[in-house]
């Protein structure tokens, strides 16, 4: 399950409740939402992935690899080997963040703090994925802006990130208000054994 935020009519009575009645109560919520037209969506901080949250995880990045995005991996991408990537995260340096549809997660983020002592005010957004069914929901820009705010609460004044050339990700970058540094040809592989140049981006917090 992903972090659910409490609503404040609920919290005066959650203490009257058991477990039982308030799920129920939360579930009813829900479906009044999705009834409206509303979508039951979470952006949650990942300090501690539990064995269930990794494999969550892990399945997304098969999904999104498959899908044909450019994350560092190739596919065909086996759940083992997706799995092995998330037992390092999050770390010291490392933020992540998930979005979370109906209690599934299907997008994620991170925010790469540096380290070294001239780049304590930067740091760089890394990964961003939503599964190919959760696409088109506004997302990806929930998780993106998500990111933004951490890095201001942590005193970081600059941005930097790459995506490969041509790709969707561009525009949403663009429209987040990311300047476009350069542009390094034949920097990743795709599955077809072509060279894709990535574009480097930047953005004054």
């Amino acid at each position: 399950m992903c972090a659910v935020d409490v609503p404040d009519e609920l919290k005066k009575i959650t203490e009257k409740l058991s477990f039982g009645e308030w799920e129920s109560l939360l579930k009813k919520r829900r479906l009044t939402e999705t009834e409206a037209g509303q979508e039951t969506d979470f952006i949650a901080q990942e300090e501690h992935l539990s064995e269930e949250r990794r494999r969550q995880l892990a399945r997304l990045l098969v999904e999104v690899v498959a899908d044909g995005a450019s994350v560092g991996f190739l596919p065909p991408l086996v759940e083992a080997e997706a799995d092995a990537y998330w037992q390092n995260v999050p770390a010291a340096n490392v933020r992540l963040w998930t979005a979370c549809l109906d209690g599934e997660i299907v997008g994620s983020v991170q925010l790469h703090l540096a380290e070294k002592a001239n780049g304590l005010h930067r740091a760089e957004i890394a990964k961003l994925m939503v599964h190919p069914g959760a696409r088109r929901r506004g997302l990806a820009r929930k998780l993106m802006e998500t990111a933004e705010n951490a890095a201001r609460a942590e005193g970081r004044s600059l941005l930097v990130l790459d995506t490969r050339e041509g790709d969707p990700s561009n525009r949403l970058y663009r429209s987040l208000g990311y300047e476009e540094a350069g542009r390094i040809p034949d920097y990743a592989r795709s599955e077809d054994g072509r060279l894709d140049a990535t574009v480097l981006y930047f953005k004054r917090l």
